[in-house]
């Protein structure tokens, strides 16, 4: 077990960061951090004075509203280390800032070391979260090439405010959002390091506290459309009814048979039917329309397509049985991203030198390094999450586990810096 000192007195500066930033912006609810609103620049404009007062730096802000931190290096070799500083509603203290306050401490101790080697960058996504407008990973997947502008510029919040509008108050044009892509292919980036809690039940199931990520799950996200007949409770046999609702339960307990099927030990997949609209919708009709959705993940792209497959064939059957139509419309897929082979190698190393113990995991969750996978090299850190709770006020971790999983990130930002210097 490491027991270096530098990364105890690191571990503890990232804990009371974090504390700091929560006492500033929570109330009694949680973390109020949602992206573009005033809370949002509150935090950035905290975030930038500490980077400016510790490390002299400024802050660059990208074409897609991203906040980039460098220090060069004798090499234009860079190693990127990141988060995102946006909550969701009622948040918790450490979703997504984890990541960008253990990376301003990666900043800091390097910034100590009389040589540097090669360029060290800090990036704080915006937008992680879509909290506000319903679309997440807004300013890495523009970042990454993948945003469609058009896909997010008249989405609108509650009071009736367009992304485009809450962009430009934050001094972000979003016609010009990808030229952030541009910005992000001149960087020599060699490596990308994260940290997040799990914001699940494993790692506290084994009793770890921090775990080795595989890569991000691949989605499979549909709104499916039984149509049959609506007809009178009372009156109508059921032999012959023509029950929408009926055929979409029989279709969603297939889903859950079909993700048991494919979860293996180490292997494990999701598949959710989190949407169910039902028409009329009274207590005495049979229902003649239903729709509902299914989400499934998966790490491996055959499974996730097999998943697929027989979600359609299992639809279809429903259908088929219950004397409706079916209809299928895509909301949205992405593949699945593994990380990067050596990098999951250099982590297990720096996890076991501090908790003895690196187990590996996928994240079922989507992260801004997911974005990064077609770019770079990427790995990710877990934290353990006490009942698997986030997006909560109840989101937690315990100190001495917490303090654990930075040292380890911390370590690996150390045995990554070193690997991109030997070239």
């Amino acid at each position: 077990m490491a027991t270096d000192p530098t990364l105890a007195a690191s571990a503890k500066r990232v804990i009371a960061d974090l504390k700091e930033l929560a006492q500033l912006t929570s109330d009694a609810n949680g973390a109020q951090r949602v992206a573009w609103g005033p809370i949002f620049k509150k935090t950035r404009a905290w975030f930038a004075e500490k980077v400016k007062r510790e490390l002299n730096l400024d802050i660059h802000l990208d074409s897609a509203g991203n906040q980039w931190v460098t220090i060069p290096g004798d090499s234009d070799a860079a190693i990127l280390v990141a988060g995102h500083l946006d909550s969701v509603p009622n948040g918790g203290w450490l979703d997504g800032c984890l990541g960008t306050l253990s990376a301003l401490e990666i900043l800091r101790r390097y910034a100590a070391r009389p040589n540097k080697p090669v360029t060290l960058k800090l990036v704080d996504w915006a937008d992680e979260e879509g909290a506000r407008f319903g679309r997440s990973l807004v300013g890495s997947s523009a970042a990454g090439g993948s945003l469609n502008i058009e896909d997010i510029r008249n989405l609108k919040d509650r009071e009736g405010i367009t992304q485009a509008e809450a962009l430009k108050d934050c001094g972000v044009n979003i016609d010009r959002m990808l030229d952030a892509h541009k910005e992000l292919k001149q960087i020599n980036a060699k490596a990308y390091l994260e940290l997040h809690i799990e914001q699940g039940p494993v790692l506290e199931s084994m009793q770890k506290p921090t775990g080795v990520v595989l890569g991000t799950f691949g989605v499979e996200r549909h709104t499916l459309k039984f149509t049959g007949q609506a007809a009178h409770s009372g009156s109508t046999p059921i032999p012959m009814r023509r029950d929408a609702f009926l055929a979409a339960a029989q279709f969603a307990l297939a889903v859950r048979e079909i993700g048991l099927k494919y979860s293996k030990p180490g292997a494990n997949v999701v598949c959710t039917c989190g949407i169910v609209k039902v028409e009329p919708c009274i207590v005495t009709a049979v229902p003649g329309v239903c729709e509902i959705s299914i989400d499934q993940r998966a790490l491996n792209a055959d499974v996730l397509a097999n998943m697929l497959k027989e979600a359609k064939e299992a639809a279809t059957k429903a259908a088929q049985d219950n004397n409706v139509a079916l209809e299928w419309k895509k909301l949205w897929t992405i593949e699945p991203r593994p990380f990067d082979p050596k990098l999951i190698a250099l982590a297990e190393d720096a996890v076991r030198e501090i908790t003895g113990d690196a187990p590996k995991l996928p994240s079922g969750p989507l992260h801004d390094s997911a974005e990064m996978v077609p770019h770079m090299p990427v790995i990710m850190m877990f934290a353990y999450s006490s009942r698997g709770l986030s997006h909560c006020k109840e989101e937690d971790t315990p100190i001495e586990h917490l303090d654990q999983t930075l040292q380890a990130f911390l370590l690996l930002a150390d045995k990554c810096l070193a690997n991109v210097a030997a070239g």
